[in-house]
């Protein structure tokens, strides 16, 4: 079946994950016709959601913006608190290209930015742009420099009161990838995350963090894979579960957050502790395909 040349797949980031009445009402603002909700991921330690949307490039930006407003009407990120770093309410916004086409990150960026200015000018959260359509500005250099030595290119000069800012981006797709360790030392899980990390001499195209899981009473090295054709899934479950031996730790499980593309999944995943089977982008791509008409609805809305 024909992939849409301007088709995008967004898999927001938003802060909240404890409240599913919320999570709803975001993942609802966005739908509108040609928009189709792919999946909701929702962590309650984190206390995060990642909303996996999808559709061509216009309808998508209305659906992001439309969320984007919503989040700000319902998450007070100054009294906000979860073990993931974020910044805003609605707090990544990243437009990836899924056809073959060439001009589709042309097209993600083009929608990043269009989506960041309407942000900045509709909602009046700060806008960053980052990847492709920031001039290769990484995700984790946001996030340390925003108002520090780093204006928004979009809205500003500070933070939302309420809502804060938000990182919006065009990018390849990436798999985000957490492996739980059996044990409640967090100090051990932020040393196997800088083992692992690319940035500290670790694997190529890795970025981690060691982070608790209070609500499990266990910790979790929670990994982003860049690159997931190059160093795999299987490639950070080994080192993490190798390093964790090492100490004397096990692995409690593993997790796949949101969708992740076909040729990063290995032949056989049993290894691997998967909490939940792996699903399938392309897989939830051909459905809205053969179904053009549906849009964001109640199907993959939390409980």
């Amino acid at each position: 079946m024909q992939t849409p040349p301007d088709l995008l797949v967004c898999p927001a980031n938003v802060s909240e994950g404890r409240r599913a009445d919320i999570v709803a009402s975001i993942a609802l603002a966005a739908g509108r016709p040609g928009v189709q909700l792919l999946d909701i991921h929702t962590d309650p330690d984190h206390n995060r959601s990642v909303l996996t949307l999808a559709g061509r490039a216009g309808a998508l930006v209305d659906g992001v913006v439309a969320a984007a407003s919503m989040a700000a009407q319902t998450i007070h990120l100054p009294t906000q608190r979860g073990v993931h770093p974020r910044f805003g309410a609605i707090d990544v916004i990243p437009f990836v290209p899924v056809g073959t086409e060439p001009g589709g990150m042309a097209t993600a960026v083009s929608a990043a930015r269009e989506a960041a200015r309407r942000i900045a000018d509709e909602v009046g959260i700060p806008c960053f742009l980052y990847e492709e359509a920031g001039s290769g500005r990484s995700l984790p250099e946001v996030r340390r420099r925003a108002f520090a030595d780093l204006a928004p290119d979009f809205g500003g000069p500070g933070p939302h009161p309420v809502a804060g800012a938000v990182a919006v981006g065009a990018r390849e797709p990436l798999v985000a990838y957490n492996v739980d360790l059996d044990t409640a030392d967090l100090g051990l899980a932020r040393r196997i995350a800088a083992s692992v990390r690319e940035r500290d001499g670790g694997l190529p195209h890795v970025r981690a963090l060691g982070l608790a899981l209070p609500s499990r009473g266990i910790v979790q090295v929670s990994t982003n894979l860049l690159r997931p054709t190059v160093t795999t899934i299987g490639d950070v479950f080994e080192a993490v579960a190798g390093l964790a031996a090492v100490a004397g730790v096990g692995v409690k499980g593993s997790e796949i957050v949101g969708l992740t593309p076909r040729a990063a999944l290995p032949a056989s995943t049993t290894h691997l502790l998967l909490r939940e089977p792996p699903r399938i982008l392309e897989t939830e791509l051909a459905a809205i395909l053969a179904s053009p008409g549906r849009e964001a609805g109640t199907t993959n809305l939390p409980k």
